[in-house]
């Protein structure tokens, strides 16, 4: 980018004003200085230092103290693998359907793009998604910050098996990602031929390498190691292939002595994100602010306790209320300076209620595994205003 000798010379004037004025921490009035030129790519404002919260060498979450509105930012979309994030190159990639089809094919990035696209907006949410043994200084980024909301663009799977045609017979695939770890996962052909699309976009953009670039498999309001990332290969077959990642690990254990496998759909879920630590509120009014979500469609309700869950009164519902996404609530509540418990407990249009950690423990018994566990959380608002996680065993 050309820049003239008269925009050179209103810079530099405007540095130095700025570093005059930085001396002697005097504010600087904009409207005296020239601004910055365009640049290729934005930015976020100096002053904005919102960023993931690394949980592991293999996890980040979504700070969804710091965020608004029910789009993640790409670059704040909670980040999830087990191989680390590979490098593929978009002009030799490749995608293979076979098995019990007429016309097994390999489709390259450009194929794919050929086909009608669809987007959708729907959440994304590792089914691990719960700080078990969260302490009181405990952000909601890092109690739930695997979840995330994002625009996703690509091609519906339905279509892709229509094009190679899928055999009657036909009733689970295998979805196979090119990373490290090989990641597979079988999929019920009902599901593939539902809502599944084949992603290589989101928000607007190609997907991040972190969520999979160039193509990945999406299956909204799925578990979300079910939408392999990398996508390489589907193997289309009549039977579930049991693999490593539906067997040793995404397996729930029962108190009974039983055990869950394919436990796919996301259940409804809510968490409080202000007040939440580490807020100090004043006495007055205060606005319970926070996100629900259900992988069973729409969130009907969101219920508010500010008193340890002895009475519930409804939240506001912020449009717009979409299903298999996040909704934003929020509740006008009085601090008076007296302790108190704040709450939330999402309902869905199927009629099921956030469940309780008691209840959620009653039903899988001691030395459950930490999958699929969305019980009601809380935040203790003491009387000197500040706010910290509410710890239960």
């Amino acid at each position: 980018m050309k820049v003239t000798r008269r925009e050179l010379l209103a810079g530099a004037a405007g540095a130095v004003a700025m570093g005059a004025t930085a001396g002697a921490q005097t504010p600087t009035d904009p409207s005296k200085v020239r601004g910055k030129p365009p640049r290729a790519t934005g930015q976020r404002a100096a002053a904005e230092k919102v960023q993931r919260i690394v949980r592991s060498g293999s996890a980040s979450g979504t700070p969804h103290e710091g965020l608004m509105g029910i789009i993640t930012p790409s670059d704040l979309h909670f980040e999830r693998h087990h191989g680390g994030v590979p490098e593929i190159d978009p002009s030799t990639y490749s995608l293979l359907i076979h098995g019990l089809v007429e016309r097994p094919t390999i489709f390259t990035l450009a194929d794919l793009k050929r086909f009608p696209s669809h987007s959708q907006i729907h959440f994304l949410e590792c089914s691990g998604n719960l700080g078990r043994t969260a302490g009181p200084e405990t952000t909601p980024g890092q109690l739930a910050g695997l979840t995330s909301t994002s625009e996703w663009t690509g091609v519906r799977l339905s279509t892709l098996l229509k094009e190679v045609g899928v055999r009657p017979t036909a009733k689970w695939l295998l979805a196979e990602g090119a990373d490290a770890a090989v990641l597979s996962r079988s999929v019920p052909i009902e599901k593939a031929l539902d809502d599944a699309i084949v992603a290589y976009g989101q928000n607007g953009e190609a997907l991040r390498p972190e969520q999979g670039y160039p193509v990945r498999l999406f299956l909204p309001g799925w578990e979300g190691n079910a939408s392999v990332k990398w996508l390489r290969r589907i193997d289309v077959s009549n039977r579930p292939f049991m693999t490593r990642e539906e067997t040793s690990k995404y397996t729930e254990p029962f108190a009974n002595g039983t055990a869950r496998m394919f436990s796919f759909r996301m259940d409804a879920r809510s968490l409080i994100t202000y007040p939440a630590f580490p807020n100090t509120l004043q006495k007055g009014w205060v606005e319970i602010k926070g996100i629900a979500w259900t992988g069973a469609g729409k969130i009907r309700r969101v219920d508010i306790s500010t008193n340890g869950g002895r009475t519930w009164v409804p939240a506001q519902l912020q449009e717009p209320v979409l299903s298999l996404a996040h909704t934003r609530f929020r509740h006008l509540w009085e601090f008076t300076g007296r302790e108190a418990v704040i709450m939330s407990r999402a309902v869905d249009e199927s009629g099921y209620v956030q469940p309780t950690r008691a209840e959620l423990l009653k039903l899988r018994g001691p030395g459950t595994t930490g999958y699929h566990l969305n019980p009601i959380t809380g935040w203790v608002v003491r009387a000197d205003g500040t706010v910290v996680y509410k710890e239960e065993a």
